[in-house]
């Protein structure tokens, strides 16, 4: 393998997904040199192509796709199918017989009647690595209804754990600010898939996924259920507070917001003699964690009425000499103009011909050292890659 191919070159993915959390999955095969074929409904695509605004603007002017389509779509293939006709699910089934992988999103059951379910396409190839993504699984009471991030969030316990605490302004569960279930959901899909194909190139079998968005986030509960596993409390919500540590949250300065993560004792002691309150590391009420926790409602008003005579910029300065974790609040404008992002590259960005400008997209975090990741093609247009796909398919 050459430097100039991607580690997952030579695998060829059949995306059937739409809208996140399935696109998120296939991205992140893409970028490793998967071939990804993506089929869409003629004349409609992606329902994220409408997600907007904001959207692209084309070289005449006119709307073009959606940021949100963008965001998750780079290297794929856009092939037009309708897989409600008989043609339709026919071709599908045939660039199914020449994939390694089929990436599915739809409710539980759904693409029985087209003949496009993983027993249907596994008896035309029994390598296929088949994963379907749906918001309760294949089985259980829930498995036929329809999830979406926001209300996992809440049916799963994220909600619960989010936003300020009762009785603070302001105070009612809160989702995230990015669909993470989603997300998480696809980064879980894409390690599956890899362990099934090798799985598949050791053994020649193949094999179904079931990812379920709600077992997704009940795992994203991490510490917090184990949290409860251990104590018998459910944990709530505690604004930016962190449950288990002190300090470990945001702290005001004169123009803005600096978060500090203290992680253990000596950490905390640097920190007093930062900012100029050195016994405060051995007051006891204060020497341990465990104690900082314990006292963190006299600790933080303490810590903010500190921090509130410095800058952001001589905080982070005193804090990052003194070695205690620290971190600007940034705006998303803010976090490319970082140093650190610029250095390592955290844009892509990519020419589409129909497109007035490049598409702009954020790079993977991946990095590989001998194969690094490709980004070989931007997101594409509605079917631009469907002759080229269909004739390939004929002369298979």
């Amino acid at each position: 393998m050459t430097q100039a191919q991607g580690p997952l070159s030579g695998v060829r993915v059949l995306d059937l997904s739409r809208v996140l959390a399935g696109p998120w999955a296939t991205q992140t095969l893409a970028d490793l040199g998967a071939e990804v074929i993506k089929i869409e409904r003629p004349g409609a695509g992606d329902d994220t192509r409408h997600w907007g605004p904001p959207f692209t603007a084309t070289t005449d002017g006119s709307k073009g796709d959606a940021a949100y389509f963008m965001c998750a779509n780079r290297g794929k293939k856009s092939v037009a199918l309708d897989i409600a006709t008989p043609d339709g699910a026919e071709a599908v089934r045939r660039l199914a017989a020449t994939c390694d992988v089929v990436v599915e999103n739809f409710k539980t059951g759904g693409l029985k009647k087209y003949g496009l379910d993983y027993p249907s396409l596994s008896a035309v190839n029994a390598r296929l690595v088949y994963c379907s993504i749906t918001g309760f699984g294949q089985d259980g009471p829930d498995a036929h209804r329809a999830g979406y991030d926001y209300m996992i969030q809440a049916m799963g316990g994220l909600m619960s754990i989010t936003g300020q605490p009762d009785g603070a302004p302001g105070a009612e569960p809160m989702k995230v600010g990015v669909a993470v279930v989603d997300l998480f959901t696809g980064l879980y899909a894409s390690n599956a898939i890899l362990a099934a194909l090798m799985h598949a190139r050791a053994t020649g079998e193949g094999q179904s996924i079931d990812i379920a968005l709600f077992d997704v986030q009940a795992a994203m509960l991490a510490n917090q259920a184990t949290n409860y596993f251990v104590s018998g409390t459910a944990p709530t919500r505690m604004g930016n507070a962190h449950p288990n540590l002190a300090p470990y949250q945001p702290f005001p300065c004169s123009d803005g917001m600096v978060v500090i993560a203290v992680g253990n004792d000596g950490q905390f002691r640097a920190l007093a003699k930062a900012l100029g309150v050195a016994p405060m590391g051995a007051d006891p009420r204060f020497a341990t964690n465990a104690l900082r926790v314990q006292h963190r409602a006299e600790l933080s008003p303490t810590l903010s009425a500190l921090t509130a005579g410095f800058t952001m910029k001589a905080l982070m300065a005193a804090l990052e000499a003194a070695g205690v974790p620290c971190g600007p609040v940034n705006t998303i404008d803010q976090v490319f103009e970082e140093p650190q992002a610029l250095h390592r590259g955290l844009t892509v960005e990519q020419m589409r011909p129909d497109l007035a400008t490049p598409v702009r997209t954020v790079a993977s975090p991946i990095r590989l050292s001998k194969t690094p990741v490709r980004y070989d093609a931007p997101p594409p247009r509605l079917g631009q890659d469907t002759d080229a796909v269909l004739a390939g398919l004929k002369a298979d």
